[in-house]
This record gives C-alpha cells, structure tokens and sequence, in this order.
C-alpha cells in the first residue's frame, strides 16, 4: 500500500492546487498531479476538489498516490556507459540519439529499456520513467543520475528542487559571445505559437542558466552552461533568447549550421549528495568523439 502524504497549506503555498503541488512535490510531473486531483486521490480538509481549486492558508492537503502499475516495458540489451553504480544509484553516461524514456510512438530501445536489463528501479515516476529523476534531450550527450529505489529518488528529487546539485553542460552555439560569462534569468513556457517547442513567456516557470566561454571561432563560441533550474530545453531556449542559438539544433537554430545528428550539448558534470550516506558525488565526462571532432575542425577551419 502507498503511504498517504499529508501537508498544511502555509501562506507561500497558497494559489492553484496543481501548480503550487507540482512545485512541492518534484518527484510527481503536473499532469499526474492533475489525474489524482481528478481521480479523488487528492482531498483539501477531508473534501475532493478540482485541479483548479485555490489552496488557502492553513488548509490541510492529503494526497493518496495511486499503487504503482507494474511495468510492461521491455528490458532490453543495450550496452550501457555506466560511470558509477551502488545499491542505490546509477551515474550513465548517455550517448546522442538514445531516447530517455518510452513516450508515445518511441515505446522502445530507450535507456529506461536498457536499465531495466540491467538493474532494478524506482517506480516513483511510473509505468514508463521509473528510474528517471532527470532527463536530456534525445540528441544531448553526457550524464544522468538514475535511481534504484523510491528511497533514493526522493533524495535525488529533492535535491533537483532545493538546486543544491551540480550540473554542467559543454555548448557549441552560433555567432561569437563577447562577454567572459554571463546569466541568463528568463521564464520557459510553451510557446503560443508552436507546441512542439518551449520559449520565453510572462508567465512561464522561473529559469535561469549561467554560462562561460570557453573557447571562441569565427563564427561559433564554445561555452560551459550551469543549470540553477531544469526547465524543458532550458539551454537551447536560453541561449537562442540571447542570440546565440545551439549549433546543430533543427528546433531553435538557424536552418544553415553545422553538420551532425542535432544539437551540440554535452552534459559534462554532474554532482549530488548520495541519498543514504551524505557524500559529496561529482562526475565528469569528456565531449563525445563526434564532439571533439566538430571542436577539433573549427580550430583549423573558424579561425
């Protein structure tokens, strides 16, 4: 049986139930959040309520979390680049063009696939992301922290909200970038205009990315990119915002850029808390071959 989770609303929380719970309660997406709310898995004082309800202060939420479904996907055996793993956690190193976790219309061959072959996961985030605490991009390259048990992804989960994690990324963008080092603070959405992508919105979740150059070209600047929060596409949507957009990335670059199988982002660090013994874990991955070869010919080439 599922443990009820029980909390008072204090005067921060109050506003909208599904936003200010999706904001609480990082572990479970808001489209989840919305389904129990509907399905009367969440009570305000002991009453069902809509996902639209406005919590006030002082009112008490219990949230009865749905059994977890077993898990119908496949394990499947997919060599995996594992850099770190114990009873609790694993550290992957991701390659380009390998799908996270299955979604409509890519029910296979994704890592989850490949980690269920090899291990046990955590069934926080369902039938089809058990495991997945964070996620990159399909053709983003480089580190993930997975977890093995509910135990360990709360832990993980709670350390991607409270930003007390580590995460670098190596970024190869269009056009030269004058500054040493900036700080990009700016709303992520969905856009109005194209549902398939993210942009900048008024109202959009808080995001903010800081970056430093590493090397500049010509024409492209390598820079090093730390995430303070992990909207959708941050990296790509924030530097397109400032006029640098991803090399390579057929979402939010320019239609002539460089060659490759999308965009060039490496997820090169990664540092967290273990979740049972307190220890400070950082990981480092290098640029992918295909990387460092783009890097390798601008060199000789963009200069």
């Amino acid at each position: 049986m599922t443990e009820a989770i029980e909390l008072t609303i204090t005067a921060e929380m109050t506003g909208r139930i599904d936003k200010q719970l999706g904001h609480h309660f990082t572990q479970f997406s808001r489209s989840q959040l919305q389904h129990w709310i509907e399905d009367g898995h969440v009570v305000v004082n002991d009453q069902q309520v809509k996902p639209k309800y406005k919590l006030s202060t002082g009112d008490h939420v219990k949230i009865l979390p749905e059994e977890p479904k077993k898990i119908d996907l496949e394990p499947e055996k997919i060599p995996l680049d594992i850099v770190y793993e114990d009873d609790d956690v694993v550290v992957v190193n991701k390659p380009q063009g390998m799908v996270v976790h299955p979604a409509p219309g890519h029910p296979d061959h994704t890592l989850v696939n490949a980690l269920l072959y090899h291990c046990p996961l955590s069934t926080i985030n369902g039938e089809f992301r058990p495991g997945i605490v964070h996620r990159i991009d399909k053709d983003t390259s480089g580190l993930l922290m997975v977890a093995k048990n509910d135990m360990a992804h709360r832990s993980l989960a709670a350390q991607l909200k409270a930003k007390t994690n580590e995460r670098e990324y190596v970024a190869l963008v269009h056009g030269v970038i004058k500054e040493e080092s900036g700080t990009i603070d700016a709303p992520i959405g969905r856009s109005l205009k194209d549902r398939k992508k993210q942009a900048i919105v008024a109202d959009g979740r808080h995001a903010v990315t800081h970056f430093k150059v590493l090397e500049r070209f010509k024409h492209y600047t390598l820079v090093a990119c730390r995430l303070e929060t992990g909207r959708t596409h941050q990296i790509r949507v924030h530097m397109k915002y400032i006029g640098h957009p991803l090399a390579g990335d057929p979402l939010y670059g320019p239609r002539k850029t460089l060659a490759g199988n999308g965009q060039y982002l490496h997820a090169r660090l990664l540092g967290f808390k273990h979740p049972r013994t307190g220890e400070e874990m950082v990981f480092t991955s290098p640029l992918p071959a295909y990387f460092q070869q783009m890097v390798d010919h601008l060199e000789k080439t963009d200069q």
